[in-house]
């Protein structure tokens, strides 16, 4: 289950980026689980992990393999995540990756290795090494969405975002695709992501710009509030569309790449969102009013996190209380309720401490019938605003994870 209708974008080629995906047969056989990304020699390339202190063997590995600063492929499998294997896992991503360099005529530090799936089962690698010679050879610039659908797991559709500006004369395309679905929470959440761009980058002015990009977007979302052991995002810069080196974040060029990062990686986050497990909703989430960034960032997730106001989502039952309820144990200091107000859609529900006057439960219902709705809330304490994006919770979310590993 999803919701709306989602078409996987026309990616144009990026130059200096080539992928495959082929099957190994991980989890199911015949199915697409190992992607290969191939970037060509001299791209920058930055990394964020999660913020689990459990994180997966190849996070470790590619942790240290990105220091090298020439990182040139990236492997991915779905279907186990290698994570909670102690060194064995450590052991079989640093195999993996040396499998890759042997087949692609490239050191091992030059490979980044990522996996998803199940936690605390190891890798089947025979399974896993004999699929990468074919990920190699069959490598390709056009294969963007099936680069998507084999790093998918409980994801019903696959994840991707393009785009195109001119800067300096020079058209500048940027491609993305993403997976993830559950265990989703900021600090990075359960999803994979890579971004490319022929847009050249200088390694530090990168580094700062998927910083920035990430906490508008990845580090803006929430399922469950599950962080996972796994999570990844990655941002290429080939530097083979011939435009200027970016080496300045205050240059005007950098802002208007920035920008459209921001928007691809915006777009990913929120694709996740609607294909959250079993998931009927997509909520956005304001909140305004507020003292500073953690205080709104503090409520917004106190709402969205709360499972009675997400079954509530499920039932399309406009029950404010429980959204009150959520902002009013959110931890925030000396809150004066009288001035707090409280939205669903352009329906005022909640003010002075109380049910609004305006407010009918038919224009509530009105709202929550839809399956995009937007919950605001003002705190009346000062001028910061934060948005974040979430899922109702539904009987299917429960079954998914329930069935997860049978």
């Amino acid at each position: 289950m999803a919701v709306g209708d989602f078409e996987f974008p026309k990616m144009n080629p990026i130059k200096g980026v080539r992928l495959s995906a082929t099957s190994a047969g991980i989890k199911t056989i015949g199915r697409q689980d190992v992607m290969l990304l191939e970037v060509s020699e001299g791209s920058s390339v930055a990394g964020v992990f999660t913020q689990n202190a459990f994180c997966a063997a190849p996070v470790k590995v590619s942790k240290d393999h990105i220091k090298t600063g020439s990182i040139r492929y990236l492997l991915t499998n779905s279907g186990n995540a290698n994570a909670c294997t102690g060194e064995q896992g450590y052991k079989d991503a640093q195999e993996s990756c040396q499998r890759v360099a042997a087949e692609a005529n490239v050191n091992a530090l030059q490979v980044l290795p990522f996996s998803t799936g199940v936690i605390g089962q190891t890798l089947p690698m025979e399974k896993l090494l004999g699929a990468i010679p074919a990920a190699v050879q069959s490598l390709s610039e056009s294969a963007w969405s099936e680069a998507a659908q084999a790093i998918m797991t409980t994801d019903t559709r696959a994840k991707g975002a393009t785009a195109q500006l001119e800067i300096d004369g020079t058209t500048i395309t940027i491609n993305g695709i993403a997976k993830g679905s559950g265990m989703i929470r900021p600090d990075m959440a359960t999803m994979l992501a890579y971004v490319a761009t022929d847009a050249a980058i200088e390694q530090n002015v990168l580094d700062v710009m998927l910083k920035s990009a990430v906490n508008k977007s990845f580090n803006r979302i929430t399922v469950d509030g599950d962080t996972s052991t796994n999570d990844s995002c990655i941002l290429i810069a080939t530097g083979e569309s011939n435009a200027n080196r970016i080496v300045d974040a205050t240059s005007a060029a950098y802002q208007q790449l920035s920008i459209a990062i921001d928007s691809v990686l915006v777009q990913l986050a929120q694709q996740i969102i609607t294909d959250g497990e079993g998931a009927t909703k997509f909520v956005t989430l304001q909140v305004e009013g507020a003292l500073d960034e953690k205080e709104a960032l503090i409520v917004a997730y106190s709402v969205a996190q709360s499972p009675l106001v997400k079954t509530a989502l499920f039932a399309s039952d406009p029950n404010w209380g429980r959204i009150v309820a959520a902002i009013g144990y959110a931890g925030v200091e000396n809150l004066d309720d009288s001035k707090v107000k409280v939205w669903l859609g352009n329906v005022l529900i909640v003010e002075n401490g109380g049910c609004a006057q305006s407010y009918t439960e038919a224009a509530g219902q009105a709202v929550m019938d839809k399956d995009s709705i937007t919950i605001r809330i003002n705190l009346g304490r000062g001028s910061s605003s934060e948005t974040i994006w979430t899922t109702d919770l539904s009987h299917d979310y429960v079954t998914i994870n329930a069935e997860y590993r049978s």
